[in-house]
């Protein structure tokens, strides 16, 4: 499947067990492929699923929705869709919404190209009219902080069965039947109201209106955090270190705490908690150095105090400095 008209062609071809696959009592099967190709995403089998956002993402892609994820950063939303996307050997791409993301990046643009010995015009498509004519689920992260201009061309492709207008072509391109549409957010389409996301958008109602599915996911309970922690930095699932994780989860939730009471405006995710157990290694295991190193200094000087007060109730032990850092493994 090296070529779009290879792709055109392909469709689902197996039905797959909800049960087997992701572990969830239910009956349903969900279409997949039983060829995995460049764009299908690697399992990663330690990967712990929410069955309600699990069941949300399968419907987008049994029943063609569109689904929006929300949550606070760090919780899995996209790697979410991926790893679904995997275990159905479904292609997946993600786009980063950000602000430098243009209606040309979307749609395409003319290119100079050698033909025949001779430069000519062509216009090559960008990835959404690509994407459209394939079995592809496409993700689009950061979905709140997308340019206005870059949302009235999503907003076009949102009906389900919707035809894209190519102008640059004068072309019309019908949705290939199992092209999936995804996005995740920070905030649920009312804009920043935390301050914890800068350059999020409000987004216009009647797009809003047509994502057939919003879900919601929140962090882990700490107990599921700390298994998958264990899996991906193998030296915390020895009993000493597990019990100094143990610790480092409880600092995680102190600062989630005291974001939900607005004490503190920065927050550890389980993203932080494992990048903190990676830091320990390289420093030799000195978590109060680590610490530092991955989530203190990005604290506003105002709240370190506070924070350092989480970490001091959990270790029990004072903050050091990092003026000297010698103590590489």
């Amino acid at each position: 499947m090296n070529n779009l008209n290879d792709q055109l062609l392909s469709k689902p071809d197996i039905s797959i067990s909800v049960n087997q696959a992701f572990g969830i009592d239910t009956d349903l099967h969900v279409d997949g492929f039983s060829e995995k190709t460049e764009h299908v995403p690697d399992i990663d089998s330690n990967y712990c699923f929410d069955k309600s956002t699990t069941m949300a993402i399968l419907a987008g892609f049994k029943y063609n929705r569109r689904v929006m994820i929300q949550g606070l950063h760090g919780t899995g939303k996209s790697t979410h869709i991926e790893q679904v996307a995997a275990r159905l050997n479904w292609p997946c791409i993600r786009i980063n919404l950000d602000s430098h993301v243009s209606r040309i990046d979307l749609i395409g643009k003319d290119a100079i190209i050698l033909k025949d010995g001779k430069q000519i015009t062509e216009f090559q498509n960008g990835i959404l009219p690509w994407s459209l004519q394939t079995p592809t689920a496409l993700v689009f992260d950061e979905y709140d902080a997308g340019r206005p201009d870059v949302m009235f061309v999503i907003q076009r492709v949102l009906e389900t069965d919707g035809k894209f207008t190519l102008l640059d072509k004068n072309t019309v391109i019908r949705p290939n039947p199992h092209f999936r549409l995804f996005a995740t957010t920070n905030t649920i389409g009312l804009g920043d109201t935390t301050g914890l996301y800068h350059g999020t958008q409000q987004i216009n109602q009647g797009q809003m209106d047509r994502w057939n599915i919003v879900t919601t996911l929140n962090y882990l309970e700490l107990e599921k955090e700390k298994i998958i922690i264990e899996s991906k930095v193998p030296a915390f699932a020895e009993k000493e270190k597990s019990e100094i994780l143990d610790l480092m989860i409880r600092v995680a939730d102190l600062t989630r705490k005291g974001l939900a009471n607005g004490d503190i405006s920065t927050v550890m995710s389980p993203r932080t908690v494992l990048t903190w157990a990676e830091n320990s290694e390289i420093f030799n295991f000195d978590y109060n150095l680590s610490f530092q190193l991955t989530f203190l200094n990005k604290c506003d000087e105002s709240e370190k105090p506070i924070i350092s007060e989480y970490y001091q109730r959990c270790f029990g032990e004072e903050m050091g400095n990092t003026s000297s850092l010698t103590n590489l493994k």
